[in-house]
């Protein structure tokens, strides 16, 4: 499978914002439901947020709501979060996935979904 590319994690203090951006090379001709998790050290990973193939739909973990913002991009099987507001506990690897048949409301991982590598954001207070 051909891969997911992340950017945009890094360093910042509390109150901070970041702009995690998310592409999904290939895929010319089959759109994807896209996400993002994240796992903190000692911790299971968990789902942050996802938005539909279209745009439309979107949905987010308790923890993320009213900070966090997911949009797709206007180049195809492209997503962002922005995260403002961050907090000490949002520190944690993060990391996209995308599914053309993930039910993204479930907030469950996709079976059979590609993942990036994954992209270190660190808040310190």
């Amino acid at each position: 499978q051909l891969p997911l590319v992340e950017s945009g994690g890094g360093s910042v203090q509390a109150g901070g914002s970041l702009r995690l951006s998310c592409a999904a090379s290939g895929g010319v001709f089959i759109s994807y439901n896209m996400g993002w998790f994240r796992q903190a050290p000692g911790k299971e990973r968990e789902f942050v947020a996802a938005i539909s193939k279209n745009g439309d739909s979107t949905y987010y973990a308790e923890s993320a709501k009213g900070r966090f913002t997911i949009a797709r991009g206007d180049a195809k099987n492209t997503v962002y979060l922005q995260m403002n507001s961050l907090k000490p506990e949002d520190t944690a690897v993060y990391y996209c996935a995308a599914s053309a048949s993930w039910t993204i409301a479930t907030m469950m991982p996709p079976s059979n979904g590609r993942w990036g590598q994954g992209t270190q954001v660190t808040v310190s207070s």
